[in-house]
């Protein structure tokens, strides 16, 4: 973050989300207050804009249709459990997610999750924008650095005692092993059925994903925000099942993109190189 706003890959995202609604057809997911949220007009998005003012992020069209991707894949298994009784959403790392805000689910409660500054400037973000605060929504400030996320979701309403959905999107690779695998662990200890869903990066492959992923990483070092871990599918499958998750669905990132693009020649065999390490994961018990 800086000066209270969220960070600059949050702002790329909810730009991606905002771009895609007038770039991209057919449209993977519907987010008509992602350009609100940001103060941007339709006319003014681009690709070629920069969304984070520091030239860290290029918005090419497998990354921007992942970040829809990813977001579409979680609020679809969202509204399979809430389908199914769920009554509780949380969202950590929520940033400038707009889904609390689009939620037509009348009876599930949203608990967004984030650092209290970050949700300081989105309170003002969304008054400018004139978007209401459903009353299904908890905002929930957790500074992780001083504060417990259990005892922070505790005092805020929700109950761990009950069924729970945790979306996770765009963090993970940000914190160490050490601390994604505390907050998976207190996600696995929530009362049955729970389910997570996260995206992760798996290390390169190859001398040319090794020299992109570097390049990637240093310009991201150099805003602030550095990555931190990545994983191989089968090592995070195995520390999931070791917490107890026993359904765990994993996707590249070119399989949940063809997934909703079915006659799209670009993700249709070899993935484009922007997403070979990207992978979206779904875990229950």
């Amino acid at each position: 973050m800086d000066n209270g706003e969220p960070s600059r890959t949050a702002f790329a995202t909810a730009y991606a989300r905002a771009y895609h609604q007038v770039a991209d057809r057919p449209r993977i997911l519907t987010d008509p207050l992602a350009a609100r949220l940001l103060g941007v007009a339709a006319g003014e998005l681009s690709e070629s804009s920069d969304p984070t003012r520091s030239g860290t992020v290029v918005m090419d069209r497998p990354r921007r249709l992942f970040f829809a991707a990813r977001a579409r894949f979680a609020e679809d298994r969202v509204a399979a459990a809430a389908a199914a009784g769920v009554r509780q959403v949380v969202i950590l790392g929520a940033g400038l997610d707009t889904f609390a805000y689009r939620n037509p689910h009348p009876e599930l409660r949203v608990f967004e999750v984030d650092h209290p500054a970050t949700q300081a400037w989105k309170h003002q973000r969304l008054a400018a924008a004139g978007i209401e605060r459903p009353g299904t929504l908890t905002f929930v400030p957790v500074d992780f650095e001083t504060q417990e996320l259990a005892t922070e979701l505790e005092s805020a309403g929700f109950q761990r005692s009950e069924p729970a959905v945790f979306v996770w999107l765009g963090v993970i690779f940000y914190l160490t092993r050490e601390a994604a695998f505390r907050t998976l662990e207190y996600v696995a200890g929530q009362a049955p059925p729970v389910e997570v869903i996260f995206d992760y990066l798996q290390p390169p492959g190859t001398d040319e994903e090794r020299a992109r992923a570097q390049e990637r990483a240093r310009r991201l070092a150099a805003a602030g925000e550095p990555w931190l871990s990545t994983f191989t599918p089968a090592d995070i499958d195995a520390q999931l099942r070791a917490l107890g998750f026993t359904d765990i669905e994993d996707r590249s990132g070119t399989e949940v993109i063809a997934g909703y693009l079915e006659n799209d020649p670009e993700f249709q065999g070899e993935a484009p190189q922007a997403l070979r390490p990207s992978h979206i994961l779904r875990a229950s018990r």
